[in-house]
């Protein structure tokens, strides 16, 4: 799924205050955080305050507790990490212990995160957050997980959510908020904040915010928009080059559709239908009346058509851009090579002589972890008692989304697939056209309560096609007025608004899918567990302990029709753009036991060019996959065999694929000045592993980012730029008053972590296709200052390699011999709440880090960096795990950060050093090997 998270809203929130927290209303926050947290470290009050304000909120985790409502008594083993292991004999008990333990451990995060899923952020941390809140109540996350728990959820699984809630409400009963984290203390000292009793939707609305940060390639739709404002389609299509079959193998590789039978047959099928594109963005037509598709149908058009330019629509889209930078991250920030890595390899090629499996998903950094590490054990499984599963959860949400249980062992990767289309609307009074009628609105009104200040009142408009993201941005109403096209659109009227289109505003099944999955005891059960997993649509690997493989897509996936691949926004008021359906699950693609004996998935495409389906236009490009792939088959050939430490080994694996690719052609430019030759040499027999003691990855790292600077990125418009950089550039229709160069100055408006080039392996593939045109127009660049310009490619590499010593000359020093990769590729943990602005008091209290990170961008130990933006670390793997089913004990995990998210607890980032030096823990599963590992015990007593 996780391809792709931060941790949860709180921790996951990318700050519970979020973005546009930091714009308003946080001084006079901070400054009373700063005067609490002085008193809790016992800065002015000594250790009084230290251990009871600070240890008041650890958990018990010895003795014995009384809860009301247990049917008989839980025990919660803990081992050395702080990580649980349940054991009950019912599974509302189950169910009920973990509530209580996860409350435990991370209530704070938990409460943030459901405010953020229901759009409630405003009533923690005040008015700084009134615009997350009402883009959020927009999209309507809680309203639907409403609907989803009393009219899709099975009775089963409403018991466990209450069971779960009962749990963390008994934990809650008769605590203070300073009992219940230190945070709280800060908190009440301004506003009187008090956590409310847990309920089960707050339960379902998380996979809102987990199906929100997965959700498909909606910034690419946005951003092929945005890029005609200064791209020609062939300049875009060059951008959005497709997916490399040849090179880059996808997911299935053995069977496919049939179309005789219209199913999807693993052990084979004709493939040669002729459906409604390849899945690639190069089937025909992939434009809309918007504006013209690019060359390969990647469909770069947007409001620009044939009677004038794109500035309002593009200015729309810009607004959308900045609220959507604005909004916490709750799983993940979106980008080019930020993904997950899950492969499973049979018995036939391990040395156990059954399967192993291996996953990592690449999510955002945060503090606590998104994960939550734990085992349920039900005392003897039966009709009772169903489950004996373990792995990482998501605090505040019952069961295992990632592991194993005594059968079984599944990991995620985010499929990518396109459940997601922005819609131009046609406005009128109260309503919009569809057809050739106008159509009343479906509105509601929303009340947002603020800490220390009124309520302000939105009012959400809904089309067919969705909610109106417009309506909460001032900048948008006004700019919807002037968006142009063509001639075949309606008048403008009033303006045109935009409206999102998205899977997840339906009601769905998937939390039924994450029960069903925990106790599913083979392959059929765990398809059929799998079909329940609507929202989002995730790459699911599979092994069990009788030897078997497999891989499934399951997912509420959309059709289109001929003329709307979903790649750029659509029109709304013309029905021939409506989606027509979804993919049924007999048709979507799978693999088991395949011939080969292992399954990679890494974010690639998941089939070859002849599926009859649009998936989308905008998979991985596959650098990570292939990787794996190769590395796969190194072990296997002559018959080798794998083990768990090799699969560990795997996940580490730091080689760049872009620097095989370019380093031979830096090395044959001649260099003239002696301190760039210096750092040239750096690259004479490097291995293009990227470890962070390594001098050449960092060096290699810089030029690669001044490669896509100067061939890419000045040529974009502002729009995708980092903010604040500014560049004299040609102008472009009303684009402000010109120098007497007739050029104009403008100034980026994305932020770092989310602007372009961001050199994930998408700039990979643009690169390599270009390289044999050593002449392009891309591989230009003006002189400035002192810098050489450039007219071909070895030209612009040349200056790449000036400015890339001059950088780290700068960065690192001039002594290359003090360069390393980890210096400049640093992993800062920030508490997403409070920890992630203020004064440096509060950061100390509250953060860890940095650590000095090897890997990279679209590695398979994904480090993340954006180009554009530096070189520190944005996401991250954000666990490890190997299952071995030949011994289930045999199996090894690992946390970002630890179990707990009391800043000042043993449990905080007592992981973290073992993660960042590669190392796994052992992962006791059966009760003997958790008996050992145990190091406190707590029973709950009924």
């Amino acid at each position: 799924m996780p391809t792709d998270t931060t941790a949860a809203a709180a921790s996951t929130g990318q700050q519970a205050a979020g973005t546009s927290g930091r714009k308003k209303g946080r001084k006079g926050r901070l400054l009373v955080l700063v005067l609490v947290l002085a008193l809790i470290g016992g800065v002015a009050y000594g250790a009084y305050w230290s251990v009871s304000t600070v240890r008041a909120s650890f958990p018990q985790t010895k003795g014995s507790i009384t809860l009301e409502g247990l049917s008989g008594p839980v025990d919660v083993r803990r081992d050395g990490y702080g990580i649980p292991q349940i054991y009950a004999s019912s599974d509302e008990d189950l169910f009920m212990a973990q509530g209580y333990v996860q409350a435990q451990d991370r209530f704070y995060e938990m409460d943030v995160r459901r405010h953020m899923t229901s759009g409630r952020l405003s009533e923690m941390f005040g008015a700084g957050q009134v615009d997350n809140d009402a883009f959020l109540r927009t999209l309507g996350w809680d309203r639907i997980a409403k609907q989803e728990y009393e009219e899709k959820l099975s009775p089963a699984t409403k018991k466990y959510l209450q069971a779960y809630a009962k749990g963390v409400n008994a934990y809650l009963e008769g605590k203070e908020g300073k009992d219940i984290s230190l945070e709280y203390a800060a908190l009440s000292f301004e506003n009187d904040y008090k956590p409310g009793a847990w309920t089960p939707v707050d339960s379902v609305a998380w996979l809102k915010a987990m199906a929100w940060d997965l959700r498909g390639n909606m910034q690419d739709e946005i951003d092929r928009a945005l890029l005609t404002s200064r791209l020609g389609p062939k300049q875009i299509a060059d951008l959005y080059p497709s997916y490399p079959y040849s090179r880059n193998k996808p997911i299935v590789q053995e069977g496919g559709y049939d179309e005789g039978s219209g199913t999807f047959e693993a052990e084979g099928g004709s493939g040669d239908g002729e459906g409604e594109g390849d899945g690639t963005g190069s089937g025909e037509g992939a434009g809309s009346e918007l504006g013209g598709g690019t060359e390969g149908g990647t469909g770069a058009g947007t409001g620009a058509g044939a009677e004038g330019d794109a500035a309002g629509f593009e200015s729309q889209l810009t607004g959308l851009q900045r609220v959507l930078e604005d909004l916490p991250t709750a799983v993940g920030v979106n980008g080019d090579g930020i993904g997950s890595n899950s492969w499973v390899v049979s018995g036939d090629h391990t040395v156990s002589g059954e399967p192993l499996l291996a996953n990592d998903p690449h999510l955002s950094a945060s503090l606590p972890s998104v994960w939550y590490q734990m085992g349920l054990h039900c005392r003897s499984v039966s009709d009772n008692c169903r489950y004996d599963v373990t792995g990482y959860t998501f605090a505040g949400m019952p069961g295992v989304i990632i592991g194993h249980n005594q059968d079984i062992a599944w990991g995620l990767t985010n499929s990518g697939v396109d459940v997601t289309d922005l819609y131009l609307e046609k406005i009128t009074g109260d309503g919009y056209q569809y057809g050739d009628k106008v159509v009343p609105f479906e509105t509601r009104e929303e009340t947002i309560k603020v800490a220390g200040g009124a309520s302000r009142k939105i009012v959400v408009r809904e089309t067919n096609n969705g909610p109106l993201l417009s309506d909460r941005s001032d900048e948008l109403v006004k700019t919807g007025k002037k968006a142009t096209v063509d001639s075949a659109a309606p008048d403008r009227g009033d303006g045109y608004a935009v409206a999102l289109r998205w899977t997840a505003l339906d009601p769905g099944r998937t939390m039924d899918a994450v029960f069903a999955i925990n106790r599913a005891k083979d392959w059929d059960d765990f398809r059929e567990a799998s079909e329940l997993f609507e929202v989002p649509s995730q790459n699911l690997v599979y092994a069990d302990t009788e030897g078997h493989i497999g891989y499934t897509l399951p997912g509420r996936i959309p059709t289109r029709a001929e003329k709307h691949d979903g790649s750029v926004p659509a029109p709304g008021w013309d029905p021939d753009y409506e989606w027509t359906g979804w993919v049924d699950q007999d048709e979507l693609p799978y693999e088991f036991d395949p011939e080969r004996g292992y399954i990679v998935t890494a974010n690639q495409a998941v089939v070859d060019e002849d599926y009859p389906y649009t998936l989308t236009t905008d998979w991985g490009y596959g650098a990570r996959s292939q990787r794996i792939n190769d590395l796969i088959q190194s072990k296997i050939k002559d018959g080798g065999k794998i083990s768990t430490d090799d699969m560990r080994q795997m996940q580490l694996d730091n080689s760049s694929s872009i620097a095989k690719l370019l380093v031979p052609e830096l090395l044959k430019i001649d260099v003239d000045d002696e301190h760039v030759r210096e750092a040239q040499k750096l690259l004479e027999g490097w291995d293009y592993t990227q470890d962070a003691d390594s001098a050449a990855a960092a060096y290699f790292n810089s030029v690669w980012r001044n490669i896509l600077k100067l061939s890419f990125g000045h040529k974009l418009p502002k729009e995708l730029r980092v903010k604040g950089q500014c560049l004299w550039v040609e102008p472009v229709n009303t684009t402000g008053p010109a120098d007497e160069a007739g050029k104009v100055r403008e100034c980026g408006q994305r932020s770092a972590s989310q602007a372009q080039p961001d050199g994930g392996d998408r700039w990979f593939e643009v690169v390599r296709r270009l390289m044999a045109d050593e002449d392009s127009e891309w591989w230009t660049t003006p002189k400035r200052g002192t810098r050489p310009g450039a007219e071909n490619r070895d030209e612009l590499f040349k200056r790449a390699m000036i400015d890339a010593r001059w950088e780290l000359t700068a960065k690192l020093g001039k002594d290359i011999d003090t360069w390393n990769w980890g210096r400049l590729h640093r992993l800062f943990l920030d508490n997403q709440t409070l920890g992630s602005d203020g004064p440096g008091f509060v950061k100390y209290v509250l953060n860890r880090g940095p650590w000095k990170l090897g890997g990279g961008e679209a590695t398979v130990n994904a480090t993340g960096w954006n180009a554009a933006g530096g070189y520190g670390v944005v996401w991250v793997p954000s666990m490890r795990m190997v299952v071995n089913l030949g011994d289930l004990d045999k199996s090894r995990w690992i946390n970002l950060t630890g179990a707990s998210g009391h800043a000042y607890n043993a449990h905080y980032v007592d992981q973290t050093d073992k993660w960042a030096e590669g190392e796994l823990l052992e992962w006791a599963y059966s009760e003997k090997a958790v008996e050992d590992s145990t190091t406190d015990h707590l029973v709950l007593k009924p």
